[in-house]
């Protein structure tokens, strides 16, 4: 047992030596052990942040969330795409009443215009939507209240704010009950809704202004038609069966028969969530191959450097041998040597890896999260990489013949 710690003591101080007497080489030799296990790391913690991102990004649009917003149109016999709304306020009322799985309907319209209170002004995006609106979003009021039914009915020009909007346009913090014009028309704030956050592609939720959809309609776009129906299922397992429902309603008040082309399109959070995580799927899985074969170059790397290190250490490993080192430790003593290199790459590449993802987040603003079992990972295939590449240098050192060993010049 004593003679057994002893030789591995003696392996890794002999291993340690080897190492440290060419320290230029040992780093390039572990450079690749370093580049690709960094690359490993930040490939690892962009895609559990994209993942993330994607979960909140969904959770953010609220609760079994459904689109439905003008689809294709058929004209003289092509199929194309149109831009022109077919939807209208009777479609989401009918929704509403005929379609049992859904619980929530909000007829939306889509603007943009300077805000303006006092001498502050803002640019954002006006929403006008319907009462439903923050039920289908999960998104409460901070401060005072949404505006009513009869305030839709009587497209009466009250406003509730997004977070930044609120903040730029009142740094006092008093939103509620004050005047802001959009395009010269004075709307009264009668609520500020709570924090949003971003979204997935980077855009502020918060940079908003909602008012109910008639009143956009009627006094700043001048639009008849609905750009979008926000839809809320009653469950997130009736999304399916509510999504029928809407196509056999809107497809009899379009008067569009089992067969033809619909005139609007649907996007369940589902869809959503799947051709998000399709993207980000396709981008961690290029990352990963690139940082393969960072991993593999480094491999054929520390192979190449502990081959030319048997031929220099030739007589050195005839004389252990002679002196009744056996075939065994001379092959332990190479193993560990390549394993250190990995490694101790492996650590510097983990560091790199973290440093580098804090700097794409910090400048990048990319949602990153390292997790402790990445880093395990990282640190397992940096010693696999050494084992396994560097096993037949190894094992060629522990074959050499002793007296060919002494010989050797």
């Amino acid at each position: 047992m004593k003679s057994s710690v002893m030789r591995i003591s003696n392996i890794t101080m002999v291993g340690l030596r080897a190492i440290a007497r060419n320290k230029m080489r040992s780093f390039l030799t572990a450079l690749g052990i370093i580049i690709g296990v960094g690359c490993v790391i930040a490939v690892v913690a962009i895609g559990n942040g994209a993942t993330k991102s994607i979960e909140n990004t969904i959770n953010a649009l609220g609760t079994n969330y459904i689109m439905v917003f003008p689809g294709a149109s058929t004209s003289s016999g092509a199929r194309m795409f149109t831009s022109n709304s077919t939807l209208t306020a009777d479609d989401a009322d009918a929704i509403k009443n005929e379609c049992p799985a859904v619980a929530y309907v909000a007829p939306t319209v889509r603007s943009a215009a300077q805000v303006v209170a006092g001498e502050l002004n803002w640019g954002t995006s006006i929403q006008g939507v319907g009462v439903d609106y923050p039920l289908i979003r999960s998104w409460n009021v901070a401060d005072g209240s949404f505006f009513t039914d009869q305030d839709v009915k009587s497209a009466a020009k009250v406003a509730v704010l997004g977070k930044t909007v609120a903040d730029n346009l009142f740094p006092d913090g008093q939103a509620v009950g004050q005047i802001v014009r959009i395009k010269n028309v004075p709307f009264k704030v009668v609520g500020v809704l709570e924090k949003k956050g971003g979204n997935m592609m980077g855009q502020d939720q918060d940079d908003v202004v909602v008012a109910p959809y008639t009143t956009v309609m009627k006094r700043l776009s001048g639009k008849t038609k609905i750009d979008m129906l926000q839809v809320s299922a009653v469950s997130a397992s009736q999304v399916q069966e509510a999504q029928n429902e809407i196509d056999a309603v809107l497809r009899q008040r379009h008067r569009i028969g089992p067969n033809g082309d619909a005139d609007f399109q649907m996007r369940s959070q589902e869809e959503i969530a799947q051709a998000q995580g399709q993207q980000a799927t396709i981008l961690r899985m290029l990352l990963i191959c690139i940082a393969a074969i960072s991993l593999f170059v480094g491999g054929i790397g520390i192979m190449n450097i502990m081959l030319v290190s048997v031929t220099e250490r030739t007589r050195e490993i005839g004389i252990r041998m002679a002196i009744g080192a056996k075939g065994r430790h001379v092959l332990l003593q190479f193993l560990f040597e390549a394993v250190t290199l990995a490694i101790v790459g492996g650590g510097v590449g983990v560091a790199l890896g973290i440093g580098a993802s804090l700097i794409i987040k910090r400048f990048l603003q990319w949602p990153i999260v390292v997790t402790p079992t990445s880093v395990a990972l990282s640190f397992g295939v940096a010693a696999f990489v050494g084992i396994f590449f560097g096993f037949y240098p190894a094992r060629k050192a522990a074959r050499l013949d002793p007296i060919d060993a002494l010989r050797y010049e």
